[in-house]
């Protein structure tokens, strides 16, 4: 697999693809509402990315940003091999990934300085943006809106969108830097693996899912398989708790409502959780939740 998210015009999102699978998109590339995609690494790094933009019986044109607007260049191509070939060498990030390619400079005006907020308000911004990457779902562009909205009073913005983005890029990169060290498997990593465990046994099993108990327990059933049994999730709310140390809490149910099921699925999601190496705190009541004491909540960001 390539370290590299893939998103197109029609909004598909593909996560760490294999080569054959990114030079498919490529070729794919052309139609109506299918005319470019974006390749960011994983985890992301801000301003670093390259692109392609084809309609049919056009050229191929692919442009590749590393930093700042003075990095931004363009090129085009002839073939769909050609692009594909090249954004499979700088995701792999080969030294000569694109020897050969007659760049030109795309034109960006450079960026604007961006005044830095009042220090009582970057305060609180960063402790709301580190807490978010310390529960790990968020994006440069999700947290940047979050930047933006969270002190928001009377219809008062005391940031500008510029001022948040380059707090949380500065914060991001910070996090970033400091996964990088995580050469162990982390309480987050074995979530995720139970939860695909899960999901792949007919239990329909969603991270960070929806704002709130009741929206999740309100719109899980539109998720997953039509034959899935039961489910489970776990909301932003129960993100913040484990984030901040309290434990991840876990809501579980069967599809037909019944305790007996409840409670078998509860049995299946506290047994998918101890395979994976996970604590487990719970009763067997299937009018309890089910409580994993991580402590040390690492999430490796995505973006």
């Amino acid at each position: 697999m390539l370290d590299i998210a893939v998103e197109t015009e029609n909004q598909q999102r593909h996560l760490r693809v294999t080569e054959q699978a990114l030079s498919a998109l490529v070729h794919r590339i052309g139609g109506e509402r299918d005319r470019f995609l974006v390749v960011q690494r994983v985890p992301d790094l801000p301003g670093f990315f390259v692109q392609m933009w084809h309609e049919e019986g056009g050229s191929y044109r692919l442009e590749c940003r590393a930093g700042n607007a003075a990095s931004h260049v363009v090129v085009d191509l002839g073939s769909p091999d050609q692009v594909a070939g090249v954004m499979a060498r700088w995701a792999r990030r080969e030294p000569d990934w694109d020897a050969g390619i007659g760049w030109e400079s795309a034109g960006m005006p450079p960026e604007e300085e961006v005044p830095e907020p009042a220090p009582e308000i970057r305060a609180q911004l960063e402790e709301r943006i580190r807490l978010s990457l310390r529960g790990g779902y968020g994006t440069v562009k999700s947290l940047t809106e979050t930047a933006e909205d969270y002190l928001v009073k009377d219809g008062v913005r005391p940031v500008s969108p510029a001022q948040a983005r380059k707090l949380v890029e500065r914060l991001w990169l910070e996090r970033v830097e400091e996964q990088a060290g995580w050469t162990d498997v982390t309480g987050a990593d074995r979530v995720e693996r139970a939860f695909a465990a899960l999901d792949g046994r007919g239990i329909t099993a969603r991270e960070n899912f929806t704002c709130c108990r009741s929206c999740g327990t309100g719109e899980i059933h539109s998720e997953g398989s039509e034959d899935a049994r039961g489910f489970v999730f776990f909301h932003h709310q129960c993100t913040d708790a484990v984030a901040e140390g309290h434990g991840l809490s876990l809501y579980y149910g069967g599809f037909d409502g019944s305790a007996r099921t409840t409670a078998a699925v509860g049995r299946e999601v506290a047994d998918s959780l101890r395979e994976a190496g996970l604590p487990v705190e719970w009763d067997g009541s299937p009018d309890s939740s089910i409580l994993v004491p991580v402590e040390d909540w690492r999430k490796r960001l995505v973006g």
